[in-house]
């Protein structure tokens, strides 16, 4: 049986390929769609894929790794625009039966440089995974959804490499963009973290909340090195209001 990581990247080939039989990747019979724009089953993947190939997309793999049932990529799409995509797929018996994105339009460099895919790939350290997703989850649920920000430093290395497109690198950016108010409310506010994926060094967090008052979700992927975060890269995602929803299951 291929790995959740062969099968995410054949999947998402479709998008480029147009390829219907990409979509064989997916139990129908089970499939859960969480893109509120897609509809359910592999003939809503087909749709999608025929409807986009026809833009003549590039689907660039920077990141794939897996944790237990789930495999996730990081990715750049050019379609007509360049976009930056996470996607994260639940797996059983070598078939997708469950479907997470969050994608954003590319944006950067960032105030030091960076783009919002470059930096790190490698993944290490997998006998530390168990211990690097904890690390994450709880500076997810204390720092960013209770907004204990004198933690931050406990967390987050003094020269934390950031990828995010409006953030410097540093911890005291960090810290002022995670302080920022606007009309009197926090401009990011966490109020959920749904769910933490990691494989060796790399850590996701799938989380939910507003920024600038907007419903959002939240996707953050953490570098972990020596129990720090070390480096982030994000995507932030409007939620679509429910009455533009193609499937019934909301998008976390």
């Amino acid at each position: 049986m291929a790995s959740k990581r062969v099968l995410i990247q054949k999947l998402l080939k479709g998008i480029e390929t147009g390829d219907a039989a990409a979509a064989d990747v997916v139990n129908e019979a089970k499939y859960v769609q969480h893109n509120p724009q897609t509809h359910e089953g592999s003939e809503g993947l087909a749709t999608l894929f025929a409807r986009l190939s026809k833009t003549n997309p590039r689907v660039t793999f920077v990141r794939v790794f897996e944790d237990g049932n789930f495999a996730i990529a990081h990715n750049e799409y050019d379609f007509s625009s360049l976009r930056v995509a996470f996607e994260v797929f639940r797996f059983e018996d070598g078939k997708a039966v469950e479907h997470w994105d969050n994608i954003q339009p590319m944006m950067g460099p960032n105030p030091s440089g960076r783009g919002m895919l470059d930096g790190a790939t490698e993944i290490t350290d997998l006998d530390k995974t168990a211990a690097n997703r904890e690390l994450v989850r709880d500076f997810a649920e204390r720092v960013l959804v209770e907004r204990q920000l004198r933690l931050l430093d406990t967390y987050v290395d003094e020269g934390l490499v950031q990828h995010s497109p409006d953030l410097a690198d540093g911890v005291a950016a960090y810290r002022s963009y995670l302080e920022a108010s606007e009309n009197r409310a926090f401009r990011i506010q966490y109020h959920k973290v749904h769910r933490v994926l990691a494989e060796g060094n790399f850590v996701l967090g799938m989380s939910e909340g507003y920024r600038g008052g907007i419903h959002s979700s939240f996707y953050d992927l953490f570098r972990v090195a020596d129990n720090k975060i070390v480096e982030h890269w994000d995507t932030i995602e409007a939620i679509a209001p429910r009455s533009g929803w193609k499937n019934e299951n909301g998008k976390f």
